[in-house]
């Protein structure tokens, strides 16, 4: 690709949103796609901005997906009517500068300090966080300086029931410099802070990017995580043939481990019937 693709990057127009919606709805009619309910089904808002929101509440709605996420509490409310949640909430996050800076820490801690409270009373569990990037700090500086500034959150977040769940990201093509871009960096931090407050989004496109042996990384990382993010490699593309990843065997791996949380889809639909890709690729996680 040109340039990378991240979620503040602008995002191309879903071309033939409207038709999409309706063939949909001819497809499922009012009725809730049935699921084998082993996979609790989101999907992140920012691959399908262009969609209205209502539109795409009724479509997950009615494809089996039960939660839309990243979305910040102004947006929480529109997810009611079709009593869908939001399994993985931001609007304290900032990638590029985390808790891997001191001098970030009375920002984060103010921000999440407002945040926590705001999720609690929401009714949701999991609040997004970032590590921020390197800009020449060492690994060790970063975990020690991001275990600090979040061991100063966990309190509140334990108070409210909320988990504070970082991302692991790719620093190699979406995300420059990124710092928390392995799973073992991350399990470091998680045991450092030290609370069951505080995990990581295993974020399969990212991590397959950076270190691969996905489905070994998942079973040996299982109780660090609270949260997974799918993505077709290479390209961030529909998670079927066309890649290099297959999602059915990595949901199995996911399941056996206990895991009971939500399973986001968070590709960029490259065909233009975009919820057709969706709804493909909630099918194939649908094990």
């Amino acid at each position: 690709m040109s340039a990378p693709i991240t979620r503040r990057s602008a995002i191309k127009t879903v071309a033939g949103a409207s038709a999409a919606i309706a063939a949909l709805s001819e497809t499922f009619g009012a009725e809730t796609a049935k699921r084998h309910g082993r996979i609790n089904h989101s999907v992140c808002r920012w691959c399908y901005n262009k969609i209205p929101m209502d539109d795409l509440c009724k479509a997950a709605k009615e494809m089996g997906i039960q939660s839309i996420e990243l979305l910040a509490p102004n947006e929480w409310a529109a997810l009611k009517k079709y009593d869908l949640t939001c399994a993985m909430a931001s609007g304290a996050d900032n990638i590029p500068f985390g808790f891997n800076r001191k001098e970030n820490h009375d920002t984060q801690f103010e921000k999440f300090s407002q945040m926590i409270p705001q999720v609690a009373n929401g009714g949701l569990k999991n609040l997004i966080c970032f590590s921020g990037n390197r800009r020449g700090m060492s690994d060790e500086e970063g975990l020690e300086n991001c275990a600090i500034g979040l061991k100063r959150i966990m309190p509140i977040a334990e108070k409210h029931k909320v988990v504070i769940v970082m991302e692991l990201l790719n620093s190699k093509v979406d995300h420059k410099d990124y710092m928390c871009d392995h799973t073992k960096w991350g399990v470091e931090l998680a045991k450092r802070v030290g609370s069951e407050n505080f995990k990581l989004l295993y974020d399969i496109y990212h991590m397959q990017i950076m270190e691969g042996d996905v489905i070994r990384t998942i079973r040996e990382s299982k109780d660090y995580i609270a949260h997974y993010h799918t993505g077709g490699v290479p390209g961030r593309a529909e998670i079927d043939e066309t890649q290099e990843l297959r999602y059915e065997p990595i949901m199995k791996a996911i399941i056996e481990t206990g895991y009971k949380g939500f399973v986001a889809q968070e590709f960029i639909p490259k065909r233009p019937d975009a919820l057709a890709s969706l709804k493909q690729g909630v099918d194939i996680c649908d094990v």
